[in-house]
């Protein structure tokens, strides 16, 4: 196997910084180390979640890292729309998307990158089908350091980080929305397990009210926001204390969301 994968390129995992979307932006230098840029620099063939979003990224990586090829000359390639909407693994339909042809360069010798708008690709966001499928051709994953918001809130949040689960988007529809928080409420009292979840931006205070009047008063929320920027704010209480606050998310910073003891 390793006489093969030496004819092969690897697919890296490049994390991205957390400020996709903000008003503000961390330094780039400040959120991902020298080794995650050198390895995006060098890199000239990506799977991404979005070309435009992926150029700016590596403008801002060729600000500190010459980039190998100008970033017009670099080769991205955007997972299709499928797996965006129904998710790698095919949602409740079961159809998985096969990424393979996406691989090609990687079967051609070279290395490659995969992408998010923000993070960690394929944690919470789309991509696993590309990793799925390298291990499956043998091409060899290496996932770089960066940060990752899920485990950041978790590891900021008092909750129990030996057991927990990342269940992503709730519900839209209000009343399916409120059956699933008393799910992962009961989830989270009966087995001492933290659920982290996720809304977009501008759905952040409808979700964060159901919160409010769906869990127990005892039940400990979390709101994570802002996530590396310097106006971060991370608070771990419980539903009734934050009742007293009356502090509430803002629609335009994205939020990790967590509920626990």
């Amino acid at each position: 196997m390793s006489d093969t994968l030496q004819t092969k390129g690897k697919l890296y995992l490049v994390p991205a910084p957390l400020d996709f979307g903000c008003a503000t932006q961390s330094p780039i230098t400040d959120v991902l180390p020298e080794l995650t840029l050198r390895t995006a620099a060098r890199l000239q063939h990506w799977v991404c979640e979005n070309a435009k979003s992926t150029r700016a990224y590596l403008k801002r990586v060729g600000e500190h890292f010459p980039l190998a090829t100008p970033i017009q000359q670099q080769h991205l390639q955007e997972l299709p729309r499928e797996a965006h909407k129904k998710g790698d693994h095919g949602g409740k339909d079961g159809a998985v998307f096969d990424a393979k042809a996406l691989l090609a360069p990687a079967l051609a010798g070279h290395d490659m990158g995969l992408v998010s708008e923000a993070g960690m690709p394929a944690v919470a966001d789309p991509g696993s089908s590309i990793v799925r499928a390298a291990h499956d051709a043998g091409i060899a994953v290496v996932p770089l350091v960066g940060p990752v918001s899920l485990l950041m809130t978790l590891a900021a949040s008092g909750l129990n980080g030996q057991n927990f689960a990342f269940v992503g988007y709730l519900p839209q529809d209000a009343a399916q929305r409120v059956q699933r928080i008393k799910e992962l409420e009961q989830l989270a009292l009966r087995h001492n397990q933290a659920q982290l979840f996720i809304e977009t931006p501008y759905r952040n205070p409808a979700l964060w009210q159901a919160l409010l009047a769906v869990v127990q008063p005892n039940t400990r929320l979390v709101m994570a926001s802002g996530l590396t920027l310097e106006s971060a704010h991370i608070q771990s209480c419980s539903a009734k204390d934050w009742k007293k606050l009356g502090a509430e998310p803002d629609n335009r910073t994205p939020v990790v969301f967590a509920l626990g003891q």
